[in-house]
């Protein structure tokens, strides 16, 4: 690739992803070289330009709109905090008497000014994203109905990351709103707050309050970040190039071509594809805090060993946790919260008892989540479907909590023994499995006839060396990932007990943390899917 072609504004697709040669050879070197040598006052500026620049060569033109969310919500801002200042003063002018409908007459300012915002930028991300859905099911509606009226179905190009940057966006006028943060009178840091080149593309989905200040008042790169946080990108790239990659071929023939299968071997393709999707979108998640972590900065985390969950609600508290803490937020406890669900509650606690009362007016916040998450993923019935199954999943697991409680007790069983949390951990792991088929499949009806050969058809007697060839994975692949999937495993095991492995190994002599390191890197370069005849593999998050 030669300077030119890195230099024109979206030509640099392979910038999307943080494992490819374009980013770990030369933009983040070049980047962490001159952030070293600049003085200590001008590298908030560089991270800021660095930002635009690396999103300007994924984007080109589109960088507009980015620019356009940062402007709009610094200004909202401004005006929400406006109000609250406002509010203040007024409120010492008044007698106490007046004071509530004072409150009151502010309130609705400011929930106005919310509001109008709100509608802006999550309308520009509906119309972009989701009208060319919703347009091609009114007409599908019309023709139904044998309406001779058909609209256009409309095109647009969307930014990089704009799912992930307009929910941060509303999240800072939420925060100002409510009053946990102070409205940022400086354009350029929440610019590089909302831009900051690691996260821009698949997030973490960050706050105000935990990266902000961080961003604008950055240090000199210290040789224990950047030990450590090469270490994490590493990782994220064995489980990127060893597993994820290494799965996409059989993933992408069993899905194709699911007609050929039996039920047994679509089974397997939904379990590599949870396989690939965890390892593809937690080791970019490990490239993100890496780089982040070079530059003296913590981000949240997105990720805490989601496969030793034991139930469903639990699992999604471990994946994708800044989305689902997000909705949790922004959503669940709105919704919960507003006057006509705390007057449900109220009256269904009183009929139903203090468990299923809540659960009335939970249910609806609940929907409420799982219906905007499955739509959050893409504009596609397979995606909403999707939503809706983990809305029934969670809901029939607390509706049905207390029978289980009575049903163990009654038995016996003991719901803190090893056993019993394994076969927790594998009920759990079979249902996300399933879900995740339905999340890949290319339309709902695919997911429903792959799901209706696993029920009617499970068997795996077609399987052998020529079926393996069909589905372009060998013995080679199948030991490779497991002995990768065996490493996570173990890491995985030792974090859940509270030890942190790169920490750790940081502490013992130069001899074996050199060994460690070289023997990541050996295995990356021996087992890696690259190479020639290799199709480089998008990052699966960077669609959505």
């Amino acid at each position: 690739m030669d300077l030119p072609s890195l230099l024109m504004a979206g030509s640099l697709d392979t910038l999307t992803s943080y494992f490819s040669v374009a980013f770990l050879v030369l933009f983040l070197p070049v980047s962490v070289v001159v952030y070293a040598v600049i003085p200590q006052r001008a590298r908030k500026y560089f991270l800021l330009i660095a930002s635009f620049a690396f999103f300007w060569l994924i984007s080109g033109q589109l960088i507009a709109y980015l620019c356009l969310i940062i402007m709009g919500v610094h200004y909202f801002g401004l005006w929400l905090d406006r109000i609250q200042t406002q509010k203040s003063a007024a409120l010492k002018a008044v007698p106490k008497e007046e004071k509530k409908a004072l409150k009151k007459v502010y309130l609705h300012r400011s929930r106005r000014v919310l509001l109008f915002a709100a509608v802006l930028m999550i309308g520009g991300l509906l119309v972009i994203k989701y009208s060319p859905f919703f347009t091609t099911n009114v007409n599908s509606l019309l023709l139904l109905l044998n309406i001779p009226i058909q609209f256009d179905i409309p095109s647009y190009i969307m930014p990089i990351g704009i799912s992930f940057f307009t929910l941060q966006a509303v999240s800072y006028l939420f925060d100002v709103y409510r009053g946990l943060i102070k409205a940022d009178d400086n354009i350029l840091r929440l610019a590089l707050f909302m831009s900051f080149f690691p996260q821009i593309v698949e997030g973490p989905i960050c706050r105000y309050g935990q990266t902000a200040n961080q961003l604008w008042n950055v240090k000199q790169i210290e040789f224990e970040n950047l030990k450590l946080g090469a270490v994490r990108i590493l990782f994220g790239l064995m489980k990127k190039l060893v597993i994820a990659d290494r799965l996409n071929p059989m993933i992408k023939q069993i899905f194709s071509h699911y007609d050929d299968y039996q039920g047994g071997i679509i089974a397997l393709g939904a379990i590599a594809y949870t396989i690939q999707l965890y390892c593809d979108f937690s080791g970019t998640m490990d490239a993100v805090m890496g780089v982040a972590q070079i530059f003296g900065v913590t981000m949240p985390e997105n990720f805490q060993r989601p496969f030793f969950s034991k139930s469903i609600s639990e699992f999604w508290k471990r994946w994708h946790i800044t989305l689902g803490t997000w909705f949790k937020d922004y959503i669940f406890y709105p919704v919960t919260m507003s006057k006509p669900m705390k007057n449900l509650t109220s009256s269904a606690r009183k009929k139903l008892g203090n468990h299923f009362g809540p659960l009335l007016a939970g249910s609806i916040a609940l929907f409420c989540v799982w219906f905007c998450n499955g739509l959050w993923h893409g504009s596609a019935w397979g995606y909403i479907f999707f939503g809706m199954y983990h809305f029934v999943l969670i809901l029939s697991g607390n509706i049905i909590a207390p029978a289980v409680t009575a049903f163990n007790k009654k038995l016996h069983i003991n719901s803190e023994c090893f056993a019993y949390k394994v076969f927790q951990i594998v009920r759990t792991g079979i249902l996300v499995v399933i879900g995740e088929m339905f999340f890949r499949a290319e339309r709902l009806t695919t997911g429903l006839s792959m799901f209706g050969k696993m029920v009617t058809d499970f068997s795996f007697s077609s399987l052998n060396y020529e079926l393996m060839k069909k589905l372009k994975i060998d013995m080679h692949d199948v030991m490779i990932v497991l002995i990768a999937l065996a490493f996570i495993f173990v890491i995985s095991v030792l974090n859940e007990k509270g030890i942190c492995v790169r920490g750790a190994i940081a502490k013992r002599n130069v001899v074996i943390r050199w060994v460690a390191v070289y023997a990541l890197i050996m295995f990356i370069i021996i087992f890696g899917a690259y190479g020639k005849g290799y199709v480089a593999v998008d990052p699966i998050y960077a669609n959505f």
